[in-house]
C-alpha cells in the first residue's frame, strides 16, 4: 500500500481514505452539529464510517470528526482540546457512577482501557509525532536530583530530555530506517564530517513536573524537507509528556544547523538525508490523521454511553438500595 504525497498537516485531513492495520475510514456526506461536553465552539461534525476488515468479517462503526465551520473549505480536522483525555475519563466515570447495565459497563471498560493504553500515541500522534520503536525517550524516570529549590524539575533539565530524545531519534533512523547510510547518520552525532549543532532552543513549559514521575519525549519535523531544499537548518519540534499527569509538560522548539567540521562552516542538508526525511514527513502526516480519527471514535463511544445512561429521557440515577 502506498500513500499519497502530502505537503502539510492541512493536506492530511483532505485525504479521506485512511488505511491502517486493516481499518478503512471514509467520510460520508451527512453533516451534523457536534454536541458534547467538550467546549468546541463554532465547529461542525463530520460523520465517519469505520469498516473493520480484520479476520474476513466486516463490521461498521460510526463516529464524529470535527471540521471547521461553513466556508472554510477542505481544512483539516482540528486538534482535540488540550484536556480531551481528562475530559473523557471524567465523562466515563460519570456514566458509571450514574448506573450502567452489563453491556454498558463493557462499553465503558473498552473506552477506559483504550484511554489508559493508547494515551501516549494519541496525544503525540494527533500532532504528527511518531511513537514507539525507540524513536525518542520513552518511560524515562524523573529522579529526585532533577528538582531544584522550588520543588519542581529544573528548567535546564528539559533541554537534556530533548537532547537525549533527539539523539535516539537519529539513532533510530540509522539503525532501523536507513541502514544503508547508517554510518553517515551516526556520524551526525560526532565532530568529524557533517554534524548537527544547536542554533537555538526555546522551551515552553506547561506545568511544573515533580518527583516521582516518568516522561516520554518525542521529536518531529516542523516543515517538509522539500519546502526549502537549500536550507542549512533542521527545524524540529519536541514534546515532553508526563506519565503521572498524562498530559504535555513542555514543548521544545529546536533549530539545528548542519555543520561541516572539515571546513568549519555551515552546509546544506546532506543528500542521503533528504529522501528519508521526506518519507518521514509523510509518515507524520499520516499518523496525525489516524490518531485524530481514533480520538473522535472514542469521543463518539462516550457520547453513546452518555445517551444510554444519564443523558437519556426519564433517566433515573441508580443510588442503590438499603436492606431491611
Amino acid at each position: 500500500m502506498t500513500f499519497p504525497k502530502l505537503q502539510s498537516f492541512q493536506a492530511a485531513a483532505r485525504w479521506t481514505d485512511c488505511y491502517s492495520a486493516g481499518w478503512m475510514a471514509r467520510p460520508v456526506t451527512r453533516i451534523q452539529k457536534y454536541r458534547s461536553e467538550l467546549h468546541l465552539n463554532h465547529a461542525t461534525a463530520r460523520t465517519y464510517s469505520i469498516v473493520c476488515l480484520a479476520g474476513g468479517a466486516m463490521t461498521t462503526r460510526t463516529f464524529s470528526s470535527l471540521q471547521p465551520g461553513p466556508g472554510s473549505g477542505l481544512e483539516p480536522s482540528p486538534l482535540p482540546p488540550a484536556r480531551w483525555l481528562a475530559d473523557l475519563r471524567h465523562r466515563v466515570g460519570k456514566c458509571i457512577m450514574f448506573g450502567c447495565s452489563t453491556a454498558q459497563v463493557s462499553e465503558a471498560a473498552m473506552v477506559a482501557r483504550a484511554l489508559a493504553t493508547e494515551w501516549r500515541r494519541l496525544i503525540a500522534g494527533s500532532e504528527g509525532y511518531l511513537t514507539g520503536e525507540r524513536r525518542g525517550l520513552e518511560g524515562q524516570k524523573v529522579v529526585w536530583g532533577e528538582m531544584d529549590s522550588f520543588a519542581h524539575v529544573n528548567n535546564v533539565v528539559y533541554a537534556r530530555y530533548a537532547e537525549s530524545s533527539r539523539v535516539n531519534w537519529v539513532n533510530h533512523i540509522a539503525l532501523h530506517v536507513d541502514a544503508a547510510h547508517s554510518d553517515q547518520w551516526l556520524g551526525l552525532m560526532q565532530a568529524q564530517t557533517v554534524g548537527l549543532i544547536m542554533k537555538s532552543l526555546t522551551t515552553e513549559f506547561k506545568f511544573p513536573m515533580t518527583f516521582p514521575d516518568a516522561i516520554s519525549v518525542y521529536h518531529r519535523l516542523r516543515v517538509s524537507p522539500e519546502a526549502n531544499p537549500k536550507s542549512t537548518s533542521l527545524l524540529l519540534d519536541c514534546l515532553v509528556l508526563s506519565h503521572s499527569h498524562k498530559r504535555i509538560a513542555a514543548r521544545v522548539y529546536e533549530d539545528v544547523s548542519f555543520y561541516d567540521y572539515r571546513t568549519a562552516s555551515k552546509t546544506q542538508m546532506p543528500e542521503f538525508m533528504r529522501e528519508v526525511l521526506t518519507d518521514l514527513w509523510q509518515q507524520q502526516l499520516h499518523e496525525a490523521t489516524l490518531a485524530r480519527i481514533r480520538i473522535w471514535e472514542l469521543v463518539a463511544a462516550v457520547e453513546r454511553l452518555e445517551k444510554q445512561t444519564w443523558d437519556r429521557e426519564e433517566a433515573v440515577e441508580d443510588i442503590g438500595s438499603v436492606g431491611t
